[in-house]
């Protein structure tokens, strides 16, 4: 049985308006993880990615560059629960 990991992040910087939520979605799927990305008001991106540790991992390290446009300047991560809750990932409103 394979170990799952599940995190949530919170990036800063120039994150919106840049197309930080479609790339992650982009990046997540090709990495076959699970969960979601939303922009919040206060103009950071908030995610949550499941999957395989490594999965988990490399995307995190993606979230700390960000697509072309962006510049990220702080990527904070904690521990979330591993649901199993989410069937692919998916961009919040």
């Amino acid at each position: 049985m394979s170990e799952k990991k599940a995190v949530e992040a919170l990036i800063s910087g120039r994150v919106q308006g840049v197309c930080f939520r479609m790339e992650t979605e982009r990046a997540a799927e090709k990495l076959n993880l699970t969960g979601w990305v939303k922009n919040l008001p206060d103009g950071r991106v908030h995610a949550l990615f499941e999957g395989k540790p490594e999965q988990v991992d490399a995307v995190l390290r993606w979230c700390e560059q960000g697509p072309p446009m962006a510049r990220v300047d702080e990527v904070i991560v904690t521990q979330a629960p591993v649901t199993g809750a989410y069937d692919g990932f998916d961009i919040r409103y």
